[in-house]
């Protein structure tokens, strides 16, 4: 997978390239490594087989290291997916800056859209939860989290954050079908709204 013969020029801030510089500038430049560019068209196993053989050994270790490293920082703050890319940047800083609380929303849609199994073309005013509740933490979310970073739950699929969620419910909501059938559904939409 490593080709001996690659050359690698090191990297401007390096020592030993300021110091070959400034002591000699009538020195050719050193060959530099080819961009890491994939082809489009081949399979993913491939493409991925290219880009690690562009990569020195000591540069695969640091790459393992770090995602190891945020692998572990996610499982530790409640986290499920593995973080590919830092959270740090412009784009990131606003969208969390948009990120509205917990409120009720609503919504017309067709009974048939509600997902139950009713076939309807009627419409009912679905409310709902939508919002953040980082206002909401309390000291069982804060002390859930340091819990599960000790490692003292590890199996037990346990949230260490309030989600948005209904406190209440609005009254039942009854509709004809398809076949001129009369149903009745409760604890469809949301009254109240709340961080729980």
């Amino acid at each position: 997978m490593f080709n001996g013969s690659r050359t690698y020029s090191p990297s401007p801030s390096s020592p030993s390239s300021r110091a070959s510089s400034s002591s000699s500038s009538s020195l050719p430049a050193a060959p530099r490594r080819p961009p890491r560019a994939l082809p489009r068209h081949s399979s993913l196993l491939a493409q991925y087989s290219n880009l690690f053989e562009s990569y020195t050994e000591g540069e695969i270790r640091q790459l393992i290291s770090a995602l190891v490293e945020r692998y572990s920082q996610a499982m530790n703050s409640g986290g499920h997916e593995l973080p590919l890319f830092p959270k740090a940047g412009n784009r990131m800083k606003r969208a969390r800056a948009r990120h509205k609380p917990c409120a009720l929303k609503e919504l017309e849609v067709s009974v048939s859209e509600l997902g139950l199994g009713y076939e309807s073309d009627e419409t009912v005013l679905f409310r709902y939860c939508s919002g953040t509740c980082d206002a909401a933490v309390r000291n069982y979310d804060l002390s859930l989290k340091s819990v599960r970073s000790k490692r003292r739950i590890r199996k037990e699929k346990v949230r260490a954050r309030p989600c948005c969620r209904p406190l209440a419910y609005d009254d039942d909501v009854s509709f004809l079908d398809a076949y001129n059938r009369y149903y009745t559904v409760n604890e469809l939409s949301a009254k109240e709204c709340g961080c729980v």
